[in-house]
């Protein structure tokens, strides 16, 4: 098999449960014309992102590095770093297009402690609704992906949890939790996909009185989970952000922040 089928196929999964639609055969891109992956991992932003323990300021940049998941016949959205007043940041670009960027890493239920994480959107989605299947883009999303026991699943979810890891070697995440500024819902709404509702939004940003400057977050992952999902949390398995636009042809510009996950101090 192609060096590029084994990368794409490392991270197709998530974005199997995010569509829930057939893999195409393909590969991982490039982060994009101007910079290497190795660059990019290099990056301020990259190396601001990770890791924190309780007693630390900054991020541990976590091993196997950033990598792009492409998702099934859809134009990539554009992630670049970039410094802005000494931090690293990251630009982000999307004129009908949908990929993500994430980070596969692995944190015990009791070490969850809280997701630190910022975004500056300059215009809102206009025909976009994350309840609707045909209107399901979003400017910025910040996505935490759970391990749990997958014999609760529906037989639906159970059968596009075997199709997932039948096709690519990787199970279907137990669940999917989102970060999401939305146009016009209440904060604190939670938003269940309308393909699968293993994935669900929280909407943490509504309206536009905030457009053109930085939000700042820092959310408990444990509270957040179990107001979602009623339930509590199992391993987080990935973390990522997602700017997509390829439902409403819509184009967006957005950045984000350092993404880093602060661990609960040891008993």
């Amino acid at each position: 098999m192609p060096a590029c089928t084994l990368i794409y196929v490392r991270f197709s999964a998530w974005g199997l449960a995010l569509l829930v639609a057939n893999v195409l055969v393909g590969c991982a891109a490039p982060v994009g014309p101007s910079i290497t992956w190795d660059d990019f991992n290099a990056s301020k932003w990259a190396q601001m992102s990770g890791l924190v323990n309780d007693a630390q300021t900054s991020a541990v940049p976590l091993k196997g590095g950033w990598n792009k998941l492409l998702l099934p016949g859809k134009k990539e959205t554009t992630y670049l770093p970039a410094e802005e007043n000494g931090r690293g940041i990251l630009k982000v670009h999307a004129q009908s297009a949908a990929s993500m960027l994430r980070q596969k890493i692995h944190v015990a239920p009791a070490a969850l402690g809280k997701v630190r994480f910022s975004w500056k959107v300059t215009d809102l989605i206009a025909a976009a609704d994350m309840g609707d299947r045909d209107l399901d883009d979003a400017p910025v999303r910040v996505v935490l992906a759970f391990d749990g026991d997958r014999s609760r699943f529906s037989a639906k979810n159970a059968m596009l949890s075997e199709l997932t890891h039948a096709l690519t070697g990787e199970p279907m995440p137990y669940a999917v939790m989102m970060y999401v500024w939305s146009k016009h819902r209440p904060l604190g709404t939670i938003i269940p996909s309308p393909r699968t509702d293993r994935i669900r939004k929280l909407v943490v940003e509504t309206g536009s009185a905030r457009l053109g400057q930085w939000v700042e977050f820092e959310r408990d992952i444990q509270t957040d989970f179990e107001r979602t999902f009623g339930e509590a949390p199992g391993a987080l398995v990935a973390m990522g952000v997602m700017t997509d636009t390829d439902n409403t042809h819509a184009t967006v510009d957005a950045a984000y922040g350092p993404l880093s996950v602060i661990l609960q101090p040891k008993p």
